[in-house]
């Protein structure tokens, strides 16, 4: 089987679908870098469940538009993989060993944090996807107890994906262009979060809320961070850490790619 990394990657605004970027053109080509994997696990920040986890056991998912007030060539999208049920059966059981309680859904589709960046890294479609689901109101370590518990598929040829973005208010976006100035209170976090994670310091991460400079701003709710632990949870241990690709869209959206290995 490959030796498969984690990742976790920031897809940003629906846009990164349709719209030339730094981020989408480095996942262009993400893809063909990897070795191929049998089936992917994609834990989207817009998939959230209450009381425990949930995988999507479709046989074919559905192509999920999550969004509104986009041109209609992202409402045209389709993204048609076939799904994975017995990959999701697995990643189910060993969070049960792992203790935790898992829903799992027969028709969940992928939505876009999902195939946005999937389309990309794999065009053909022809991969078996399925999604887990983060916790709503989950911890950082909760997410990354997570990703532990699953990372036994990374030697099973699965690619374990955390989708969500290292940067993410939509109350501060105002309407800027792609390539808007940065404000120092997205740089200066996504500095920090790059320097904790290069040096491993899990538990400064964890406790990001309260330690990473303008954490609150960046992430009024934290939904769209907590991919991160999961990918994190799933590299291991003693991950080594690599910095795939960093760029910033509308200014506020930090647009990096994690790799966890």
């Amino acid at each position: 089987m490959p030796n498969l990394p984690a990742l976790f990657i920031s897809h940003g605004s629906p846009m990164l679908a349709i719209e030339d970027s730094p981020a989408r053109r480095f996942l262009l080509d993400l893809g063909n870098t990897l070795p191929r994997p049998k089936a992917i696990v994609v834990a989207s920040a817009h998939w959230e469940t209450s009381g425990g986890p949930a995988v999507s056991l479709a046989p074919q998912p559905q192509t999920i538009h999550d969004f509104g007030g986009f041109p209609p060539a992202l409402f045209a999208i389709q993204y048609p993989a076939p799904g994975a049920p017995g990959v999701a059966e697995r990643v189910a059981t060993l969070l049960e060993q792992g203790g935790q309680a898992v829903s799992r859904s027969p028709d969940r589709g992928l939505d876009h944090g999902a195939w946005v960046p999937l389309r990309l890294m794999y065009p053909q479609a022809d991969i078996p996807v399925t999604q887990l689901s983060v916790l709503r109101g989950g911890t950082p370590a909760a997410h990354l107890a997570l990703g532990t518990a699953i990372s036994a598929l990374r030697d099973e040829g699965v690619l374990v994906i955390g989708s969500g973005s290292l940067t993410h208010n939509l109350h501060e976006f105002r309407g800027q262009g792609i390539d808007a100035p940065v404000p120092g209170w997205v740089s200066e976090f996504g500095d920090w979060m790059q320097s904790m994670l290069a040096q491993n310091q899990r538990a400064a991460l964890l406790d990001y809320r309260r330690q990473a400079p303008h954490a609150a701003r960046n992430h009024p709710s934290e939904e769209h961070l907590m991919p991160l632990y999961v990918a994190m949870g799933a590299g291991g241990d003693s991950a080594s850490v690599q910095r795939l690709h960093a760029s910033y869209e509308y200014g506020v959206l930090a647009m990096d790619v994690y790799a966890f290995s």
